[in-house]
């Protein structure tokens, strides 16, 4: 039997992957209308998923959700800007210094396992409800994983790289240009794939807490009015925008650092 008949097996099966993945959510969303029309989940809060389906498609015509949509994004890319920037700064100083790991590293270890939730009430002690704190809510939130693998990426620069650079006399920003910085970036965007996941949630809490406009405040209010068709369809756009920024993320990233996947660096 040929390597080409041997191999076609794994080809049908990666093709199936997507497709199956579909039928999983396609399957769930039928039993949650069958449930919910059949009276299996016999509540007022649980509407059919078509009629959550109108909601969305009514509140978006109005432009109500775009704006929405728009005002939780905002915020979140403004934090999350500002925590990459400060990350990566941070990270190539913790990586580059020992000096600086011994003496900051027990206070970086302190507080990131803090959850980002448990830091909201003291921020609105201090910067109130409006967008600086839901923004710096997000800036916090990306900060720890960009630090963290900023660090471990300049950590794992090869050092012979760095020394054939001195020896070619190529001066200390080139270096830092042409050697280091494309050793991290897989490293960085690591760090801001995870960072920007967390982001959209901390952002959405935020909102949620102490908010005045958002996707995560238009949820609140729902479930408080007993709007139940409303509030679940705020969680469709939600688990939509999550998936779309991943995937978009995803697509920059294998862009941006091919070479490091077709070289099998990644696992």
């Amino acid at each position: 039997m040929s390597e080409a008949v041997l191999a076609r097996p794994a080809a049908v099966s990666l093709r199936l992957r997507p497709s199956s993945g579909l039928l999983l959510v396609l399957g769930l969303l039928l039993l949650w209308e069958i449930s919910a029309r059949t009276g299996m989940v016999d509540s007022p809060n649980w509407p059919p998923f078509l009629h959550v389906l109108a909601a969305l498609a009514r509140d978006t015509v109005s432009g109500e959700i775009p704006l929405l949509v728009g005002s939780t994004l905002a915020r979140m890319f403004a934090g999350l800007a500002a925590g990459t920037l400060a990350g990566v700064a941070a990270g190539l100083i913790f990586g580059a210094s020992r000096l600086v790991r011994r003496l900051l590293g027990p206070t970086v270890e302190l507080i990131r396992p803090i959850p980002i939730p448990a830091i909201i009430p003291p921020l609105v002690l201090f910067l109130g409800l409006d967008d600086a704190m839901k923004v710096t809510v997000a800036a916090v939130t990306a900060f720890f994983p960009v630090l963290t693998n900023t660090a471990q990426g300049l950590r794992a620069v090869e050092a012979d790289q760095l020394a054939m650079a001195r020896s070619f006399g190529v001066p200390a920003h080139r270096r830092l240009l042409r050697v280091t910085l494309p050793a991290i970036l897989p490293y960085v965007l690591a760090g801001l794939r995870v960072a920007l996941a967390l982001a959209l949630v901390t952002t959405v809490v935020a909102e949620m807490i102490a908010g005045e406009q958002g996707v995560g405040h238009y949820l609140v209010l729902m479930q408080f009015a007993g709007r139940a068709e409303e509030m679940y369809a705020a969680v469709l756009v939600l688990a939509l925008l999550g998936y779309g920024l991943n995937r978009g993320f995803v697509l920059l990233e294998r862009r941006l650092i091919g070479w490091f996947y077709a070289t099998g660096r990644d696992g």
